[in-house]
């Protein structure tokens, strides 16, 4: 598998590539501008990733802002609903709007509260159909 993890602190990128290692190969963006040069490399690469984990507060562009952009290249490929990257959003803040934003505006599929334990991002996974 291969995973991109999104995330402007460092510690919590650190952490996030602890918890997924050992069932892929991890990258990192420290915002949402490398998430999606990223995100178009690896479609160009034709090496795709599985899972994104996207903060949402960053500098430059917002976690939310980035996934949207992500959506619109998917929809420019004519990827269809099935065929479309696995985004599980991530930040310290647990608030409805930004659950709402995330889920509805941005089509993530798994929202996690930070700090994030292993348990719980395996969790979600496994929700997502991943085998870990």
């Amino acid at each position: 598998m291969k995973f991109l993890i999104v995330e402007d602190d460092p510690v919590s990128s650190k952490v996030m590539v602890q918890h997924l290692a050992a069932y892929g190969n991890c990258e990192t963006a420290a915002d949402g501008d490398e998430a999606i040069e990223s995100f178009r490399k690896a479609w160009n690469e034709n090496s795709p990733y599985d899972l994104i984990t996207m903060d949402i507060m960053m500098p430059h562009m917002d976690g939310q802002k980035a996934l949207q952009n992500i959506r619109e290249l998917e929809h420019k490929m004519g990827l269809d609903d099935n065929k479309r990257v696995k985004v599980i959003m991530t930040t310290a803040l647990g608030n409805p709007k930004n659950v709402i934003e995330a889920f509805y505006k941005g089509g993530a599929m798994a929202y996690i509260v930070k700090p994030i334990k292993k348990e719980t991002l395996l969790s979600e996974m496994k929700k997502l159909g991943f085998a870990v």
